[in-house]
């Protein structure tokens, strides 16, 4: 069978640049669409994937990009225009009509979602809409659905800020119980199915951290791989968001996505684990002692005054 290109989407952003960079390592040709040209674009050049450039908004950049692939990688990252994306792509893979896997990166809360859900984000209810419309598509669907990420913003830069500041976490998720997963586990569980397409097509795969935890948990969890005592700090919800999300700066859809998320996790929404990690990769899920060692400097202690 020819070697065609696999489309990798959203290829700039982490998960994408991990999936192409794997499917170069296992010498798969990688054909990479990107938003705009710039330094990431130019590395994945340089590591032998073909770069375009396009929006994956319209369906005529993605059947371009499309155009002698065999399989389909659908990443985008956090949307207003989130379910026109997924309409343009799943136009574009029906044209073209030898597509082999289409593998959307979905995420977890929408296992828990119907037609009359109105608690989740925007984003939340976007995705569980995409979802649908890639059920209908009648395309060779792979639907990937991770829970909170260990390197999202509430623990990447939120909760990060607060441990180099004071050694404690501060967010509002009350008891709530957790399993964050890495981005690196996400990403090979994208190159493995990837990689040998007919024996996923039609499947769904939820991915979680090895264990569901409360945040007091993880504090001990983050204290343990820096060496020191790190506390978990549960904070009123309004006051959270004003003293440690709003600082931030993020786009309005984003801010709405993440302050949704922890509410959810307050309620108890993201206490769920999984076996998919373990069962696709034959490992167990990255810890927070991983994450931590991938980055020590972002959850160094300041120095004091």
């Amino acid at each position: 069978m020819p070697d065609f290109p696999i489309l990798v989407t959203g290829a700039a952003g982490a998960i994408g640049r991990m999936v192409a960079g794997d499917l170069l390592e296992r010498g798969r040709p990688v054909r990479a669409m990107v938003r705009r040209e710039d330094d990431r674009s130019l590395a994945l050049r340089s590591a032998g994937a073909e770069v375009v450039v396009g929006d994956l908004t319209l369906a005529a950049d993605v059947a371009r990009a499309l155009d002698g692939c065999d399989r389909l990688y659908f990443g985008m990252t956090v949307s207003p225009r989130y379910v026109e994306a997924t309409a343009a792509a799943a136009a574009a893979a029906r044209a073209h009509g030898e597509l082999r896997l289409f593998v959307n990166m979905s995420q977890m809360t929408v296992s828990q979602m119907d037609v009359r859900s109105t608690a989740e984000s925007v984003q939340q209810r976007q995705q569980w809409l995409s979802e649908q419309l890639l059920d209908w598509s009648g395309l060779p669907v792979v639907h990937v659905r991770p829970t909170m990420f260990m390197e999202n913003p509430l623990l990447r830069e939120v909760a990060a800020r607060t441990i180099r500041r004071d050694d404690e976490i501060r967010l509002p998720f009350g008891t709530g119980r957790t399993s964050p997963v890495a981005v690196r586990d996400v990403a090979d569980v994208v190159t493995t199915v990837l990689a040998d397409p007919d024996a996923h097509a039609g499947a769904v795969y939820q991915l979680t951290g090895a264990t569901s935890r409360d945040m007091r948990q993880i504090a001990e969890e983050f204290g343990a791989a820096l060496g020191r005592t790190i506390t978990y700090v549960d904070m009123p919800y309004e006051e959270w968001v004003r003293r440690e999300l709003d600082p931030l700066g993020l786009p309005d859809h984003v801010r709405r996505h993440l302050s949704s998320m922890a509410r959810l996790h307050a309620a108890n929404r993201y206490d769920r684990v999984t076996s998919d990690i373990r069962r696709l990769l034959g490992r167990p899920p990255s810890t927070i002692s991983d994450v931590v060692a991938a980055d020590p400097g972002r959850f160094a202690r300041e120095p004091g005054p």
